[in-house]
């Protein structure tokens, strides 16, 4: 494989990765029907390689991007072929609540992803949020990660509220990762696969030697804090110790 030199090139095809996955929001936002999307901007979009490593993502909802790599895991497991979309928004498939649901799609060089959240999934209540659940089932439809196609796409629909516009956020996403391949197709092209792949392993490497240099410069020792969080006539307490 070849080895992306480092410097100038490096920097460049980091840069397109990294516009791919802010054109990928960009097209979500201005497709999508729901204002939690369209003008909330509650949704995110990145990219990854073949082992399901996060390479580029935009710069969206922190929670959405941490889960991400799990999801994409799930997907994984499962080999979807060229042109394939999964859906899911399962907990422990990687999703977060049931409203985020997440789209993966495999790319000539990886997966690319979208997560939206979207603002009716058929809970008990409106909105699929409730605060009195005890089941997840009761937060709406419970999607493990599951081959998308048209039948797919009605049917999940049918148990949400107001469909139509459920409908047209996920054709938002679909047209997001649709994006993200013809523009990958279009990097591999003109710079070649080999040294687009070798790109992202090096940009994967120098994340992970600029986290443990900033870990090593943390103090050894144990450092604890306490917060609140209200809870009906109560207040829940949040505490935390870290020990270096």
């Amino acid at each position: 494989m070849k080895r992306a030199r480092p410097g100038i090139e490096l920097q460049v095809l980091g840069s397109s990765l990294r516009s791919i996955a802010e054109e990928m929001g960009a097209v979500l936002i201005r497709s999508a029907f729901s204002a939690n999307i369209k003008e909330r901007r509650d949704c995110s979009t990145a990219l990854f390689d073949e082992r399901g490593r996060m390479i580029a993502q935009a710069e969206h909802i922190p929670v959405h991007l941490g889960a991400l790599p799990d999801a994409v895991a799930a997907v994984g497991a499962l080999d979807p072929g060229p042109g394939e979309v999964f859906i899911l928004n399962d907990p422990y498939a990687g999703g977060t609540h049931l409203p985020d649901i997440t789209l993966v799609s495999r790319t000539a060089v990886g997966f690319a992803a979208t997560r939206a959240h979207h603002a009716d999934v058929g809970a008990a209540e409106p909105g699929s949020l409730p605060a009195d659940s005890r089941r997840l089932d009761e937060e709406g439809v419970v999607i493990p990660p599951t081959r998308l196609d048209e039948a797919t796409l009605d049917a999940l629909t049918a148990r949400m509220r107001n469909p139509d516009e459920r409908r047209g956020d996920l054709r938002a996403q679909l047209a997001a990762n649709r994006l993200a391949a013809r523009r990958l197709d279009q990097l591999c092209t003109s710079r070649g696969r080999e040294l687009v792949l070798a790109a992202m392993d090096e940009l994967h490497a120098y994340a992970e030697r600029r986290v443990r240099a900033a870990i090593a410069l943390l103090p050894n020792g144990r450092f604890e804090a306490t917060d609140f969080l209200e809870a009906g006539d109560e207040d829940l307490e949040l505490h935390a110790t870290v020990t270096i």
